[in-house]
Protein backbone atom coordinates (compact mmCIF):
# COMPACT_ATOMS: atom_id res chain seq x y z
CA UNK A 1 0.00 0.00 0.00
CA UNK A 2 2.69 2.72 0.63
CA UNK A 3 4.66 1.87 -2.12
CA UNK A 4 1.41 2.25 -4.34
CA UNK A 5 1.16 5.48 -2.54
CA UNK A 6 4.23 7.02 -3.47
CA UNK A 7 3.09 6.02 -6.88
CA UNK A 8 0.02 7.56 -7.05
CA UNK A 9 1.83 11.14 -5.66
CA UNK A 10 4.05 10.90 -8.31
CA UNK A 11 1.48 10.42 -10.85
CA UNK A 12 -0.11 14.19 -9.52
CA UNK A 13 3.23 15.59 -10.03
CA UNK A 14 4.01 14.74 -13.18
CA UNK A 15 0.42 16.00 -14.08
CA UNK A 16 0.79 18.98 -12.32
CA UNK A 17 3.74 19.51 -14.65
CA UNK A 18 1.83 18.63 -17.79
CA UNK A 19 -0.54 21.32 -16.56
CA UNK A 20 1.38 24.01 -16.09
CA UNK A 21 2.05 23.70 -19.22
CA UNK A 22 -1.17 23.59 -20.85
CA UNK A 23 -2.02 26.48 -18.78
CA UNK A 24 0.71 28.75 -20.64
CA UNK A 25 -1.01 27.33 -23.92
CA UNK A 26 -3.95 29.09 -22.71
CA UNK A 27 -2.24 31.99 -22.01
CA UNK A 28 -1.41 32.45 -25.28
CA UNK A 29 -4.29 31.34 -26.91
CA UNK A 30 -6.23 34.45 -27.98
CA UNK A 31 -9.20 33.08 -27.25
CA UNK A 32 -8.75 32.46 -23.70
CA UNK A 33 -9.35 36.14 -23.24
CA UNK A 34 -13.08 35.68 -24.19
CA UNK A 35 -15.54 34.66 -21.85
CA UNK A 36 -15.88 31.11 -23.01
CA UNK A 37 -12.18 28.33 -22.25
CA UNK A 38 -10.38 27.53 -25.16
CA UNK A 39 -9.29 24.62 -26.08
CA UNK A 40 -6.22 24.96 -24.07
CA UNK A 41 -7.79 25.51 -20.60
CA UNK A 42 -10.40 23.27 -20.62
CA UNK A 43 -7.46 20.25 -20.59
CA UNK A 44 -5.19 22.39 -18.32
CA UNK A 45 -7.89 22.20 -15.70
CA UNK A 46 -8.88 18.73 -16.49
CA UNK A 47 -5.41 17.48 -16.19
CA UNK A 48 -5.09 19.62 -12.70
CA UNK A 49 -8.50 17.66 -11.59
CA UNK A 50 -6.75 14.18 -12.55
CA UNK A 51 -3.61 15.32 -10.95
CA UNK A 52 -5.61 16.23 -7.74
CA UNK A 53 -7.10 12.85 -7.88
CA UNK A 54 -4.45 11.25 -7.77
CA UNK A 55 -2.75 13.13 -5.24
CA UNK A 56 -6.12 12.52 -3.26
CA UNK A 57 -5.23 8.72 -3.74
CA UNK A 58 -2.23 9.34 -2.35
CA UNK A 59 -3.35 10.74 0.52
CA UNK A 60 -6.00 8.29 1.33
CA UNK A 61 -3.62 5.26 0.63
CA UNK A 62 -1.14 6.07 2.74
CA UNK A 63 -3.68 7.02 5.71
CA UNK A 64 -5.01 2.83 5.31
CA UNK A 65 -1.16 1.74 5.40
CA UNK A 66 0.08 4.28 8.30
CA UNK A 67 -3.42 4.00 10.14
CA UNK A 68 -3.54 7.52 11.01
CA UNK A 69 -4.07 10.87 9.06
CA UNK A 70 -0.84 11.61 7.10
CA UNK A 71 -0.36 14.80 8.74
CA UNK A 72 2.41 13.82 11.64
CA UNK A 73 5.65 15.15 9.63
CA UNK A 74 6.93 17.47 7.65
CA UNK A 75 6.74 15.20 4.47
CA UNK A 76 3.03 14.19 5.19
CA UNK A 77 2.05 17.73 6.06
CA UNK A 78 3.83 19.26 3.53
CA UNK A 79 2.48 17.42 0.51
CA UNK A 80 -0.96 17.12 1.95
CA UNK A 81 -0.58 21.28 2.45
CA UNK A 82 0.26 21.01 -1.43
CA UNK A 83 -2.94 19.45 -2.49
CA UNK A 84 -5.07 21.25 -0.39
CA UNK A 85 -3.81 24.40 -2.05
CA UNK A 86 -4.74 22.46 -5.74
CA UNK A 87 -8.37 21.96 -4.44
CA UNK A 88 -8.53 25.92 -3.07
CA UNK A 89 -7.28 26.43 -7.01
CA UNK A 90 -10.11 24.37 -8.54
CA UNK A 91 -12.60 25.81 -6.16
CA UNK A 92 -11.70 29.33 -7.37
CA UNK A 93 -10.57 28.46 -10.83
CA UNK A 94 -14.60 27.32 -11.77
CA UNK A 95 -15.69 30.36 -9.73
CA UNK A 96 -13.40 33.06 -11.67
CA UNK A 97 -12.27 31.14 -15.01
CA UNK A 98 -9.01 32.62 -14.50
CA UNK A 99 -6.32 30.17 -16.36
CA UNK A 100 -3.32 32.39 -15.28
CA UNK A 101 -4.26 31.94 -11.52
CA UNK A 102 -3.25 28.01 -12.58
CA UNK A 103 -0.15 28.62 -14.09
CA UNK A 104 1.29 30.48 -11.30
CA UNK A 105 -0.42 28.64 -8.63
CA UNK A 106 0.84 24.60 -9.75
CA UNK A 107 4.35 25.47 -10.06
CA UNK A 108 4.27 26.96 -6.03
CA UNK A 109 2.18 23.69 -5.58
CA UNK A 110 5.30 21.33 -7.16
CA UNK A 111 8.09 23.12 -5.21
CA UNK A 112 5.89 22.82 -2.28
CA UNK A 113 5.61 18.63 -2.77
CA UNK A 114 9.14 18.41 -3.99
CA UNK A 115 10.03 20.05 -0.87
CA UNK A 116 8.50 17.72 1.28
CA UNK A 117 9.70 15.02 -0.44
CA UNK A 118 13.03 15.67 0.51
CA UNK A 119 12.27 14.59 4.43
CA UNK A 120 12.36 10.89 5.66
CA UNK A 121 9.52 9.33 3.63
CA UNK A 122 9.06 6.15 5.84
CA UNK A 123 6.10 5.27 7.46
CA UNK A 124 6.38 5.40 11.16
CA UNK A 125 4.32 4.75 14.77
CA UNK A 126 2.77 8.25 16.14
CA UNK A 127 4.29 9.16 18.80
CA UNK A 128 2.07 9.21 22.64
CA UNK A 129 1.56 12.79 22.12
CA UNK A 130 -0.19 12.49 18.72
CA UNK A 131 -2.08 9.45 19.06
CA UNK A 132 -5.32 11.80 19.08
CA UNK A 133 -8.78 11.65 16.44
CA UNK A 134 -7.31 15.96 16.96
CA UNK A 135 -4.33 14.82 14.75
CA UNK A 136 -6.56 15.03 11.50
CA UNK A 137 -9.08 17.05 12.89
CA UNK A 138 -6.86 20.25 13.87
CA UNK A 139 -3.73 19.52 11.69
CA UNK A 140 -6.26 19.28 7.88
CA UNK A 141 -8.07 21.67 9.10
CA UNK A 142 -5.50 24.11 9.62
CA UNK A 143 -3.37 22.84 6.19
CA UNK A 144 -6.85 23.54 4.72
CA UNK A 145 -6.75 26.89 6.25
CA UNK A 146 -3.38 28.20 5.15
CA UNK A 147 -4.14 26.72 1.58
CA UNK A 148 -7.10 28.93 1.00
CA UNK A 149 -4.94 31.76 2.13
CA UNK A 150 -2.11 30.87 0.29
CA UNK A 151 -4.09 31.19 -3.11
CA UNK A 152 -4.49 34.96 -2.10
CA UNK A 153 -0.99 35.59 -2.04
CA UNK A 154 -0.53 33.82 -5.38
CA UNK A 155 -3.26 35.94 -6.84
CA UNK A 156 -1.35 39.11 -5.34
CA UNK A 157 1.94 37.71 -6.97
CA UNK A 158 0.22 38.09 -10.29
CA UNK A 159 -1.33 41.25 -9.42
CA UNK A 160 2.20 42.60 -8.71
CA UNK A 161 4.22 41.06 -11.65
CA UNK A 162 1.38 42.93 -13.68
CA UNK A 163 1.88 46.24 -12.40
CA UNK A 164 5.13 47.32 -10.87
CA UNK A 165 6.91 48.88 -13.53
CA UNK A 166 10.27 46.65 -14.20
CA UNK A 167 12.10 49.26 -16.14
CA UNK A 168 13.52 50.96 -13.14
CA UNK A 169 15.19 50.16 -9.72
CA UNK A 170 12.51 50.73 -6.64
CA UNK A 171 11.91 49.36 -3.25
CA UNK A 172 8.54 47.59 -5.10
CA UNK A 173 11.19 45.84 -7.72
CA UNK A 174 13.36 44.90 -4.74
CA UNK A 175 10.43 43.20 -2.81
CA UNK A 176 9.22 41.79 -5.83
CA UNK A 177 12.61 40.15 -6.51
CA UNK A 178 13.37 39.08 -3.16
CA UNK A 179 9.97 36.79 -3.96
CA UNK A 180 11.00 35.41 -6.94
CA UNK A 181 14.62 34.62 -4.83
CA UNK A 182 12.49 32.90 -2.11
CA UNK A 183 10.98 30.84 -4.82
CA UNK A 184 14.72 29.76 -6.53
CA UNK A 185 16.82 29.18 -3.15
CA UNK A 186 13.83 26.69 -2.89
CA UNK A 187 14.33 25.26 -6.00
CA UNK A 188 18.16 24.95 -4.75
CA UNK A 189 17.36 23.46 -1.38
CA UNK A 190 15.64 20.67 -3.68
CA UNK A 191 18.79 20.35 -5.63
CA UNK A 192 21.51 19.99 -2.78
CA UNK A 193 19.29 18.37 -0.71
CA UNK A 194 18.69 15.57 -3.95
CA UNK A 195 22.16 15.06 -4.73
CA UNK A 196 23.78 14.24 -1.11
CA UNK A 197 20.31 12.25 -0.87
CA UNK A 198 21.50 10.31 -4.04
CA UNK A 199 25.12 10.12 -2.59
CA UNK A 200 24.06 8.78 0.70
CA UNK A 201 25.86 11.08 2.80
CA UNK A 202 25.13 10.71 6.66
CA UNK A 203 27.01 11.68 9.61
CA UNK A 204 26.71 11.34 12.97
CA UNK A 205 27.05 13.77 16.02
CA UNK A 206 26.80 13.41 19.90
CA UNK A 207 25.26 16.57 21.44
CA UNK A 208 23.81 17.64 24.90
CA UNK A 209 20.22 19.00 24.32
CA UNK A 210 18.21 21.97 26.21
CA UNK A 211 17.80 19.41 28.70
CA UNK A 212 21.16 18.53 29.44
CA UNK A 213 20.90 15.20 27.80
CA UNK A 214 23.57 13.48 25.75
CA UNK A 215 21.49 12.51 22.20
CA UNK A 216 22.40 11.50 18.63
CA UNK A 217 22.33 14.00 15.58
CA UNK A 218 21.87 12.67 12.06
CA UNK A 219 23.43 15.23 9.38
CA UNK A 220 22.12 14.50 5.28
CA UNK A 221 24.68 17.70 4.47
CA UNK A 222 27.82 17.90 5.42
CA UNK A 223 28.20 20.20 8.55
CA UNK A 224 28.65 23.89 8.20
CA UNK A 225 27.19 24.33 11.44
CA UNK A 226 27.33 21.78 14.36
CA UNK A 227 24.95 21.13 17.70
CA UNK A 228 25.87 22.41 20.90
CA UNK A 229 28.87 20.26 22.42
CA UNK A 230 28.78 17.91 19.39
CA UNK A 231 31.15 15.19 18.67
CA UNK A 232 31.46 13.69 15.14
CA UNK A 233 30.92 10.35 15.17
CA UNK A 234 31.22 9.64 11.53
CA UNK A 235 34.99 9.26 10.31
CA UNK A 236 35.48 11.31 7.41
CA UNK A 237 32.92 13.91 7.33
CA UNK A 238 32.94 17.17 7.24
CA UNK A 239 33.61 19.02 10.86
CA UNK A 240 31.59 22.18 11.42
CA UNK A 241 32.88 25.56 11.51
CA UNK A 242 30.49 26.66 14.02
CA UNK A 243 28.79 25.44 17.04
CA UNK A 244 25.24 26.43 17.91
CA UNK A 245 23.47 26.76 21.45
CA UNK A 246 21.12 23.90 22.09
CA UNK A 247 18.00 25.66 21.16
CA UNK A 248 18.62 25.57 18.06
CA UNK A 249 18.03 22.64 15.60
CA UNK A 250 21.65 22.30 14.14
CA UNK A 251 21.24 20.25 11.35
CA UNK A 252 18.20 21.84 9.91
CA UNK A 253 19.79 25.19 10.08
CA UNK A 254 22.56 23.30 8.07
CA UNK A 255 20.11 22.69 5.19
CA UNK A 256 18.88 25.89 5.72
CA UNK A 257 22.08 27.61 4.97
CA UNK A 258 22.67 25.10 2.32
CA UNK A 259 19.85 25.95 0.35
CA UNK A 260 20.41 29.22 0.62
CA UNK A 261 23.97 28.85 -0.61
CA UNK A 262 22.96 26.89 -3.62
CA UNK A 263 19.51 29.05 -4.44
CA UNK A 264 21.96 32.16 -4.54
CA UNK A 265 24.27 29.93 -7.21
CA UNK A 266 21.17 29.44 -9.23
CA UNK A 267 19.77 32.75 -8.69
CA UNK A 268 23.10 34.54 -9.88
CA UNK A 269 23.40 32.14 -13.18
CA UNK A 270 19.69 33.05 -14.02
CA UNK A 271 20.06 36.64 -13.69
CA UNK A 272 23.71 36.51 -15.45
CA UNK A 273 21.78 34.14 -18.44
CA UNK A 274 18.60 36.29 -19.06
CA UNK A 275 20.32 39.51 -18.32
CA UNK A 276 17.39 40.59 -16.22
CA UNK A 277 15.28 40.59 -12.91
CA UNK A 278 13.79 37.38 -12.54
CA UNK A 279 10.12 39.60 -12.02
CA UNK A 280 10.61 41.11 -15.15
CA UNK A 281 11.44 37.83 -17.16
CA UNK A 282 7.69 36.73 -16.24
CA UNK A 283 5.84 40.15 -16.91
CA UNK A 284 4.60 39.39 -20.58
CA UNK A 285 2.55 36.24 -18.92
CA UNK A 286 0.58 38.78 -17.49
CA UNK A 287 -0.36 41.50 -19.77
CA UNK A 288 -3.76 40.54 -20.47
CA UNK A 289 -4.86 40.16 -16.85
CA UNK A 290 -8.00 41.50 -15.57
CA UNK A 291 -6.45 43.28 -12.35
CA UNK A 292 -9.79 43.62 -10.68
CA UNK A 293 -10.59 40.15 -10.94
CA UNK A 294 -7.23 39.13 -9.63
CA UNK A 295 -7.80 41.38 -6.53
CA UNK A 296 -10.79 39.93 -6.19
CA UNK A 297 -9.62 36.50 -5.95
CA UNK A 298 -6.93 37.90 -3.44
CA UNK A 299 -9.76 39.10 -1.21
CA UNK A 300 -12.09 35.86 -1.91
CA UNK A 301 -9.30 33.53 -0.63
CA UNK A 302 -8.61 35.90 2.28
CA UNK A 303 -12.76 35.94 3.82
CA UNK A 304 -12.62 32.02 3.28
CA UNK A 305 -9.69 30.62 4.73
CA UNK A 306 -9.76 32.85 7.60
CA UNK A 307 -12.42 31.26 9.35
CA UNK A 308 -11.22 28.12 8.04
CA UNK A 309 -7.80 28.94 9.76
CA UNK A 310 -9.03 30.03 12.85
CA UNK A 311 -11.21 26.62 13.25
CA UNK A 312 -8.27 24.37 12.59
CA UNK A 313 -5.15 26.24 13.71
CA UNK A 314 -6.59 28.23 16.72
CA UNK A 315 -9.73 26.65 17.72
CA UNK A 316 -9.41 22.87 17.58
CA UNK A 317 -5.84 23.80 18.57
CA UNK A 318 -6.12 24.85 21.80
CA UNK A 319 -9.20 21.95 22.72
CA UNK A 320 -6.47 19.37 21.97
CA UNK A 321 -3.54 21.11 23.66
CA UNK A 322 -6.11 21.03 26.84
CA UNK A 323 -6.65 17.62 26.60
CA UNK A 324 -2.86 16.63 25.36
CA UNK A 325 -0.88 19.27 27.61
CA UNK A 326 -3.45 20.28 30.28
CA UNK A 327 -3.40 23.88 28.91
CA UNK A 328 -5.45 26.23 26.33
CA UNK A 329 -2.21 27.84 25.64
CA UNK A 330 1.82 28.16 25.90
CA UNK A 331 4.27 29.80 24.53
CA UNK A 332 5.61 27.59 21.82
CA UNK A 333 6.72 28.96 18.86
CA UNK A 334 4.59 27.24 16.68
CA UNK A 335 1.39 28.56 18.82
CA UNK A 336 2.96 31.34 18.67
CA UNK A 337 3.33 32.06 15.25
CA UNK A 338 -0.36 30.47 14.67
CA UNK A 339 -1.13 33.23 16.68
CA UNK A 340 1.03 35.85 14.59
CA UNK A 341 -0.66 34.56 11.28
CA UNK A 342 -4.38 34.83 12.79
CA UNK A 343 -3.43 38.69 13.96
CA UNK A 344 -2.26 39.71 10.55
CA UNK A 345 -4.91 38.25 8.10
CA UNK A 346 -7.49 39.61 11.14
CA UNK A 347 -5.19 43.31 10.01
CA UNK A 348 -6.01 42.14 6.44
CA UNK A 349 -9.82 42.17 6.74
CA UNK A 350 -9.49 45.45 8.49
CA UNK A 351 -7.37 47.07 6.55
CA UNK A 352 -9.35 45.90 3.22
CA UNK A 353 -13.29 46.66 4.47
CA UNK A 354 -12.26 49.66 6.66
CA UNK A 355 -9.97 51.80 4.82
CA UNK A 356 -10.43 50.67 1.21
CA UNK A 357 -6.45 48.34 0.88
CA UNK A 358 -6.91 47.25 -2.66
CA UNK A 359 -5.49 46.47 -5.41
CA UNK A 360 -1.70 46.87 -5.05
CA UNK A 361 -1.63 47.35 -1.54
CA UNK A 362 -3.86 44.78 -0.62
CA UNK A 363 -1.60 42.21 -2.93
CA UNK A 364 1.16 43.22 -0.73
CA UNK A 365 -0.80 42.24 1.89
CA UNK A 366 -1.73 38.29 0.49
CA UNK A 367 1.97 37.70 -0.24
CA UNK A 368 3.71 39.06 3.29
CA UNK A 369 1.25 36.98 4.82
CA UNK A 370 2.05 34.16 2.73
CA UNK A 371 6.27 34.73 3.92
CA UNK A 372 4.52 34.64 7.41
CA UNK A 373 3.03 31.04 6.65
CA UNK A 374 6.14 29.74 4.72
CA UNK A 375 8.09 31.28 7.73
CA UNK A 376 6.13 29.00 10.19
CA UNK A 377 5.92 25.97 8.25
CA UNK A 378 10.02 26.30 7.25
CA UNK A 379 11.42 28.26 9.34
CA UNK A 380 9.85 27.49 12.85
CA UNK A 381 9.62 23.73 11.77
CA UNK A 382 13.33 23.52 10.95
CA UNK A 383 15.25 25.35 13.18
CA UNK A 384 13.36 26.64 16.31
CA UNK A 385 13.37 23.35 19.08
CA UNK A 386 9.29 23.53 20.55
CA UNK A 387 6.62 20.79 21.01
CA UNK A 388 5.46 20.94 17.49
CA UNK A 389 9.67 20.08 16.18
CA UNK A 390 8.24 16.64 14.48
CA UNK A 391 9.97 16.99 11.37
Amino acid sequence: MAAISSTLLEIAFILYLIAIFLFSGSIRDKRSKSLQMSKWTKLAIATTIIGFASQLGYFITRWIASGHAPVSNLYEFTTAFGMMMVLAFIILFFIYKVAILGLFTLPIVILIIAYGSMFPTDISPLIPSLQSHWLYIHVTTAALGQAILSISAIAGIIHLVAVVDQKKQTKKTFWLEVIMYVLIVTIGFITITSVFKGIGYEAEFNWIDKNDQEVVMTYHLPALVGPNDGVLLTDGKFEPILELPAIIAASKLNTVIWATLVGSILYGLLRLIFRKRISALIHPLTKNVNLDLVDEIGYRSVAIGFPVFTLGALIFAMIWAQIAWTRFWGWDPKEVWALITWLFYAAYLHLRLSKGWHGEKSAWLAVIGFAIIMFNLIFVNLVIAGLHSYA
